[in-house]
């Protein structure tokens, strides 16, 4: 349970470390280090140098700005949890956040870490597929946005260079009034999602004018449930109609593991949707199991 040796590296600029991540071999970025710390304990990764990004205060700032949220890759978990601009702005984000692993973990992880790390599980991961959200990462050769949809290269993968680091994360913001909600299904509270379901509603004039629905630890990425978007849109929220679109989820290509088989978590999918949807638009008090503590 000791990591193998290595030298230790705390650029102060995102520049410095750039520059230290293209001149090094076999290097890591630490951000929050509730991933990487373990795989060191573990052997599982070997690296020759570590580079720690804490130093950077650059990277650590939560902002509202042109009509979304920006993010510095450094900001803490427990920053977003307790921000009155996240909980307002991003309802979405902030239930996610209820269900991210547990108090001590939230206060060292980052979003930055947890959106590299890309675990389909993780809730932060999946929040920014259901809000179509935009990476900034800086490299060198300059900086580049990624969005969404295009982060997610292969499981535990995302679509970045070796010599690249991300700097931040922009998520636009649905209008004021909006509906969300998170729910997700793990064998105990603060553990990895089996399978979760972020739903954002936009209702006026008694009908779903906009809809997003995505499903975590379900596949390699989040999945943006499309047919159950289009199915709703245009049509009047009720638990029939939910629950008739959800069915399509039965047929996501899902993962199969020692946690469950794929068809339970087909199974999962098509349920937590419509549970999703309902507490977005207010039809259904689910479950206590499905609810933050």
């Amino acid at each position: 349970m000791k990591p193998p040796p290595f030298q230790y590296h705390d650029p102060k600029t995102v520049s410095e470390a750039v520059n230290l991540l293209g001149t090094l071999d076999n290097a890591k970025l630490l951000a929050g280090g509730q991933s990487l710390m373990p795989m060191l304990n573990f052997r599982f990764v070997l690296p020759d140098h570590v580079i720690d990004l804490n130093r950077i205060a650059e990277l650590s700032y939560i902002r509202e700005k042109d009509g979304a949220l920006e993010i510095g890759a450094m900001t803490r978990q427990r920053d977003l949890e307790f921000s009155d601009l996240v909980k307002a702005k991003c309802p979405l984000l902030w239930e996610g956040l209820q269900h991210t692993g547990h108090r001590q973990t939230r206060n060292r992880g980052t979003i930055g870490g947890s959106l590299c790390h890309l675990d389909p599980s993780a809730e932060q991961v999946t929040v920014c597929a259901a809000h179509d959200a935009t990476v900034s990462v800086a490299g060198p050769n300059g900086t580049r946005e990624i969005a969404f949809a295009d982060f997610p290269a292969g499981y535990l993968t995302p679509a970045i260079e070796l010599n690249e680091i991300v700097t931040a994360v922009r998520i636009p913001l649905w209008p004021v009034g909006h509906k969300a909600a998170f729910i997700e299904f793990a064998r105990r509270h603060g553990d990895f999602a089996i399978v979760s379901a972020a739903a954002l509603l936009m209702i006026e004039g008694g009908k779903i004018t906009r809809a997003s629905v995505t499903l975590g630890g379900v596949a390699v990425a989040p999945v943006r449930a499309s047919e159950v978007e289009a199915a709703i849109t245009g049509q009047a929220p009720s638990s029939e109609l939910f629950a008739k679109a959800c069915e399509s989820c039965r047929g996501i290509d899902a993962l199969a593991d020692i946690h469950a088989s794929s068809e339970y978590r087909q199974h999962l999918a098509a349920v937590l949707s419509r549970r999703a949807l309902e507490k977005a638009a207010g039809l259904a008090d689910n479950a206590p199991w499905n609810k933050p503590h």
